[in-house]
């Protein structure tokens, strides 16, 4: 087989990773135990063989360009990747170890997944969890993410997709708001309240809340003077305050409903729910700190929403 890199080469990235990651040549020479000119030469070496610019430099700071943030996060990649394969040959897998990029979703992340990642972190103490919590959909190619939690999952054949649990759906209203106006027993009774509407961050579309109504499922649009987007939490929020009703996933408030802040409207017609599932994309090598958390969050979940 036909030699793509040398020695030399091997080390030019893992110093220009370095710059990358501590934003400057002399953090990284300092770092690596090496001096600020070689971490210069070895960036020069990599932009002669790659024909671009991976730095922006200037005489107070340096940053990477567009280009140069893809080419580091494919790098950084491949470097785990040696090292896993590296503990795996020698028998050291059993202590994970390197970094795990997970997105999540806002709600997903604060009632699921956060409350979780102690216990994963006591067991796997070398494991540095870094953690997107966007409704924002990402890139896994551009953006280097191991994980991400998804409610919509893309059809994408390079993804494997798990499902994690069916989420319950519940309508809910504040005490304060069924005061003032008598709670609905039908899907026409909504015409006459504030159902609080939340967007979808990634086309704008409004979500339609979704009934199961005389065993059929029914999906039913409202107009309301509240419409919130990105965060689907500040829908809850604005029932918390009496503003409105609001279908939000049981999970999210349930210590609402048992304390009496909450008050769940129309269950005579839930019974929906939403799937969580979890994407990874399709590598022959699968890290084993990656594969210990898609183990570890599976069997939580299963618990938790048993």
């Amino acid at each position: 087989m036909h030699r793509q890199f040398d020695d030399l080469m091997l080390g030019s990235v893992e110093l220009f990773c370095l710059a990358g990651e501590l934003g400057g040549f002399t953090a990284a020479a300092t770092a690596a135990g090496v001096t600020p000119a070689a971490v210069s030469r070895a960036v020069a070496r990599l932009e002669a063989r790659l024909g671009i610019r991976l730095f922006v430099r200037s005489t107070r700071q340096i940053r990477l360009t567009d280009a140069g943030r893809v080419y580091m996060e494919q790098c950084r990649q491949a470097l785990a990747q040696f090292a896993d394969a590296e503990r795996m040959a020698t028998g050291e897998e059993t202590r994970l170890s390197g970094r795990l990029r997970i997105s999540v979703p806002t709600t997903y992340g604060h009632y699921r997944l956060l409350p979780l990642l102690p216990a994963f972190h006591r067991e796997h103490p070398d494991v540095r969890l870094d953690l997107h919590i966007s409704n924002r959909n990402i890139g896994f190619a551009d953006e280097a993410f191991d994980l991400a939690i998804r409610v919509r999952p893309q059809a994408d054949s390079t993804m494997i997709v798990r499902h994690l649990e069916d989420a319950p759906l519940v309508v809910v209203a504040s005490p304060a708001y069924l005061k003032e106006r008598r709670a609905p027993k039908t899907l026409a009774d909504l015409a006459g309240h504030e159902c609080i509407q939340f967007d979808l961050p990634s086309s704008g579309r409004r979500i339609p809340w979704l009934f199961r109504e005389d065993g059929q499922d029914v999906e039913y649009e409202a107009e309301s003077a509240y419409t919130v987007a990105e965060d689907v939490l500040g829908g809850v929020t604005l029932a918390r305050a009496g503003a409105g009703l609001f279908q939000a996933y049981r999970f999210v408030v349930q210590k609402d409903l048992a304390d009496g802040t909450l008050v769940e409207v129309l269950p005579k017609l839930g019974g929906r729910s939403r799937p969580y599932n979890l994407l990874y994309p399709h590598s022959r090598f699968v890290p084993p700190r990656v594969r210990a958390f898609i183990d570890f969050l599976t069997t939580e979940v299963a618990t938790a929403s048993s």
